[in-house]
């Protein structure tokens, strides 16, 4: 029996390492799958991130093409293309303003009414006004935003 016991123990003790490497074996593939799956994720994000940066370059190239059709290399015709925007803002504010004014002479200024003077004035006015002041300020804060500053 000590012999049958003694062949077991020996024939287990000499499988012990080939188990014990088998186990170790299995342990590494299986951290080196959890590292290989670590790995495609990130390169997941990262193809993620590109085409974001691709689509941002394309953005910006876009930009960057729609504006050069502005300048034609002529000096006077550049200033001119250059000078529509504020002379239409200006005409129109201009003309808003003698409106504004022809509105107040009709008033009686002797003896105004509440309504009066509150209709030279009014919701629809300041939400005009809100409008174009917004949209310039708006539109010169984005244009630092764009041109990185």
């Amino acid at each position: 029996m000590v012999t049958l016991l003694g062949s077991l123990i020996g024939f287990i003790s000499a499988a012990f390492p080939d188990l014990l490497k088998i186990w170790r074996d299995a342990a590494d593939r299986k951290h080196e799958l959890t590292i290989l799956e670590m790995q495609m994720a990130q390169a997941a994000q990262g193809h993620q991130q590109r085409l974001e940066e691709i689509n941002a370059q394309a953005d910006i190239s876009e930009s960057r093409a729609l504006y050069k059709t502005y300048y034609s290399g002529i000096k006077w015709v550049d200033a001119l293309n250059g000078t529509v925007r504020p002379v239409l803002a200006y005409s129109f504010f201009l003309l808003y303003f003698v409106i504004k004014c022809m509105q107040f002479a009709m008033v009686d200024l002797v003896d105004p009414l509440p309504w009066q003077i509150t209709a030279l004035w009014s919701v629809e006015d300041q939400a005009i006004f809100a409008g174009i002041i917004s949209f310039y300020f708006g539109q010169r804060a984005m244009s630092k935003v764009r041109s990185g500053k």
